[in-house]
């Protein structure tokens, strides 16, 4: 007596068929399990015998072999508890098994000792794999069902219980599929607040290029100035998620288990703050089996990383990387895991140790070579990846007590998507600005003999690497697409050159701001 089920297992952020194969042999009655389980899917032995138990059904006295396939790589989570549970009742005759050429049956979820049905972490790319492995129906934990349904040709089952599981396989009660999630009209999610920014109209003018181009972003400023306030209502003016994208998010928090049956899909950027005392690897991922850090986390989103400086050396230093190439490569002895790590860096830091370096209204205290240690915190190659660096100070008294409200996060957020669905044009691939290729910045980003002048001049005051010469292009070209201009004129490439504020002040052997 043989039966398979088939299922899903995790490997990074993508998820690989497993077929559960069940055989009952004559014999003295034992439960084996093989095919690489790790300790979770070891332990899965208890649960099942409690949940067919505690369910009405009468676990077979018989030998049961259980082997997951293929037997050559590991298996790890909860996720295969119901598959077990049902491949032992195919084989035992109580569920009557697909036959011929019929779609394999395909399931997923946890089993609690009473018969209940969990959820897992996962569901969205396992949904994708079954699909591709010729499943057409899956049967998954009600709280997974949303995220199982964006899978389109997939009929995701919702169960919550091992009976009502059987239930439905055998006719008895059938389960209606779930409905694929609906998108919540733009602007319910994503922060608000733009508007409460008084004064500050120059970082205000940085942060909406930044979301029209996808640039990132460095504000340096004193205590109170408002980074953090501007920072965090930045996700206001982001357009929300193209579909492809949203679907793309979407599957990377099933993975690390952040959906919930309420939000089963996320179409509003991601926003990811951790605080400065995280690790490399919880910044950028890794651990034993490599999980996703938080830049995969922002993937598509924001990651804003508040006080900068206070965070270690090699967690900073390994932002390099995804930001330059939009992903991240975790290599270990078992292989190696790409994440995808496309997202909008939001920096924010005080431009010396006692905050005030700079400012008019209150002296520094601090001596040149404290906060040149301090501004060795950043490394040139990192802060040489940065787009925009922006210069924050106090909002003056009568603009701070004003009862005027700013810029509605609406009307910004509208110009942002304007220029980003130029851009969208002009590229096959959807590249944003701050994403062109060597080909593309050649092409979007052609300079006019004045703007070569006034690039060349800039060139040789303030020292730009080839880098930072190819981010000044792409900001200008965001600039001209804000205004809706053809090409980039003098004035777009001049507001752009501006913003290299830390190539200016070392060229220019002034202390460093940071």
């Amino acid at each position: 007596m043989l039966a398979r089920v088939l299922t899903a297992a995790l490997a990074g952020l993508s998820a690989r068929p497993i077929t559960v194969e069940v055989d009952l042999a004559r014999g003295l009655p034992a439960f084996h399990l093989v095919g690489l389980p790790d300790g979770t899917v070891r332990e899965s032995r208890e649960r099942v015998l409690a949940a067919l138990a505690n369910s009405g059904f009468d676990a077979p006295l018989r030998r049961i072999t259980v082997n997951l396939a293929p037997a050559d790589e590991p298996k790890s989570g909860s996720g295969l508890d119901l598959p077990i549970a049902l491949a032992i009742l195919c084989a035992s005759g109580a569920v009557q098994p697909p036959v011929g050429d019929a779609p394999p049956l395909a399931a997923i979820g946890e089993l609690s000792l009473d018969g209940r049905v969990c959820s897992v972490r996962g569901v969205l790319p396992a949904a994708a794999a079954l699909k591709a492995a010729g499943a057409r129906e899956f049967l998954v934990p009600s709280g997974n069902a949303g995220e199982a349904a964006l899978v389109d040709g997939l009929r995701s089952v919702p169960v919550r219980s091992l009976r009502a599981a059987v239930d439905h396989l055998t006719g008895l009660v059938p389960v209606r599929p779930a409905a694929v999630p609906a998108r919540r009209p733009a602007g319910r999610e994503g922060g608000g607040g733009w508007s409460e920014v008084r004064g500050q109209a120059g970082p205000r003018r940085a942060l909406e290029i930044a979301a029209a181009g996808g640039h990132n972003v460095l504000l340096i400023g004193p205590p109170g100035a408002g980074k953090t306030f501007l920072a965090r209502r930045f996700p206001a003016i982001l357009p929300p998620l193209l579909p492809g994208q949203a679907l793309e998010v979407t599957a990377i928090h099933s993975a690390w288990g952040r959906l919930t049956p309420a939000r089963p899909l996320i179409h509003v950027a991601p926003f990811r703050a951790p605080h400065h005392t995280i690790s490399a690897a919880g910044l950028l991922g890794g651990g034993h089996p490599p999980r996703p850090g938080e830049v995969t986390l922002a993937h598509r989103g924001v990651l804003f990383l508040d006080e900068l400086t206070e965070f270690r050396r090699d967690a900073l230093e390994g932002l390099r990387q995804p930001i330059e190439e939009g992903e991240l490569v975790i290599g270990r002895a078992q292989g190696r895991h790409r994440y995808p790590a496309r997202f909008i860096f939001l920096g924010a830091t005080n431009p010396c140790p006692c905050g005030y370096w700079g400012e008019p209204l209150r002296p520094c205290l601090c001596q040149p070579a404290a906060r040149e240690r301090y501004r060795g915190r950043l490394s040139g190659p990192l802060v040489d990846r940065i787009d925009l660096h922006v210069r924050v100070r106090p909002v003056p008294f009568a603009e701070l007590v004003t009862t005027d409200r700013g810029e509605s996060a609406a009307a910004v957020r509208a110009r942002v998507g304007a220029a980003r669905r130029l851009q969208r044009s002009r590229s096959a691939t959807e590249l944003l600005n701050a994403r062109l290729d060597g080909n593309g910045t050649h092409r979007w980003c052609a300079l006019s003999p004045e703007c070569r002048r006034l690039l060349e001049s800039a060139h040789e005051r303030l020292g730009l690497s080839a880098r930072a010469h190819v981010r000044v292009l792409r900001v200008a070209r965001t600039i001209a697409d804000l205004e809706g201009a053809r090409e980039i004129a003098p004035v777009h490439l001049a507001e752009a050159i501006q913003y290299r504020l830390l190539d200016r002040a070392v060229r220019e052997g002034q202390e460093a701001l940071i």
